[in-house]
């Protein structure tokens, strides 16, 4: 197989002409006859030509591209905001580089790099759990590309950011499970250094001490969140003397393995011990039970990114601050916390 690829020239020397009329005919250019571009248009077609498009439009000066770094993609909230945001973007004339850090921040410098390699217009980002030092977030700053974040990100960049209301999120949740007769409330949390999970702790301890209820350091954990994290941090809560009769998990993937644990035990979900999980994630209507849950708003997140990508455009300085759009979060009660 050939697999070197076809130019204007290859073009040009098969129709004896010019590689600039070649260009003019592949642009319908109106000083290039009929017959010319037809034969042309057919010889490209025969010799499957495939225009530069990258390098087209960097002589333009855009590259009409736009990088995406995602914590993970199998997880309905990333995909919805990329579904919703490359819907936006196409429309505008771009299209999206997806990258995944799978939470590693050596991972998400790598595609940081890769993203400015390949000249991109803008990033779009929601940061890894492991990242602390923003000095790769600041280089994409420094090469003068609009950086918007989304879900998860930090005040101290001062950049764009879209996301739903943390805080108040964990006391939704915690209002709810105390109108539910709850009175010793755990919950698996994230990592107190990612702001967003920072946050979802502040919430929950503000409310549980908001209504005097015993705020036990043994009934907060921090953790990676995943599921086999929910089984492990389950069977420690299970482990306590006096064992928790509700227990608020800030992710969804999580709350599945507590329940799997749960269900294992022969514990009765919500007539034991009640279950929240976050980020609403379609298995959660799913499951028996299903699990009550916080709805994030993915599609508007998705949107709004790109829209805000979508306004630095036509700008020829580019000079961002802390500009944040916070959106209220949803709670959906399902069988779990009833």
């Amino acid at each position: 197989m050939n697999k070197k690829r076809t130019t204007l020239k290859d073009i040009a020397n098969a129709l004896s002409i010019s590689t600039a009329a070649v260009s003019k005919a592949l642009n319908d250019d109106a000083r290039i006859s009929v017959k010319t571009k037809n034969a042309v248009k057919q010889v490209a077609k025969e010799l499957n030509y495939q225009p530069n498009h990258l390098a087209s439009a960097l002589r333009k000066g855009k590259s009409k591209l736009v990088g995406l770094i995602v914590p993970r993609t199998n997880s309905n909230f990333f995909s919805s905001v990329v579904e919703n945001m490359e819907e936006v973007l196409n429309k505008a004339g771009y299209n999206i580089i997806i990258t995944q850090s799978n939470e590693s921040f050596e991972k998400e410098c790598d595609n940081i790099d890769t993203l400015l390699y390949l000249q991109v217009d803008g990033i779009i980002a929601s940061m890894a759990n492991e990242t602390v030092d923003l000095s790769f977030y600041e280089k994409i700053k420094s090469n003068g590309i609009p950086l918007i974040l989304f879900d998860r990100g930090e005040n101290d960049l001062n950049v764009d950011y879209i996301g739903i209301n943390d805080y108040d999120s964990s006391h939704m949740i915690i209002e709810h499970l105390i109108a539910q007769g709850c009175k010793r409330i755990a919950h698996i949390g994230g990592y107190r250094r990612t702001r967003i999970f920072n946050n979802r702790i502040r919430g929950y301890i503000d409310a549980i001490k908001k209504h005097n209820l015993p705020h036990d350091d043994e009934l907060l954990i921090e953790s990676s969140l995943t599921l086999e994290d929910g089984r492990h941090q389950m069977e420690e809560l299970l482990a306590l003397k006096n064992r928790p009769d509700a227990v608020y998990v800030a992710s969804d993937y999580a709350a599945l393995g507590a329940l799997q644990v749960l269900k294992e035990r022969n514990i009765k979900v919500p007539e034991e011990i009640k279950l929240v999980g976050f980020g609403n994630e379609p298995f959660t209507s799913l499951v028996t039970p299903t699990i009550t849950s916080i709805s994030q708003h993915s599609k508007q997140i998705g949107k709004l990114a790109a829209e805000t990508f979508l306004g630095y455009v036509d700008k020829e300085v580019i000079r961002q601050s802390l500009n944040k759009i916070i959106l209220d979060s949803e709670l959906i009660v399902r069988d779990s916390s009833k």
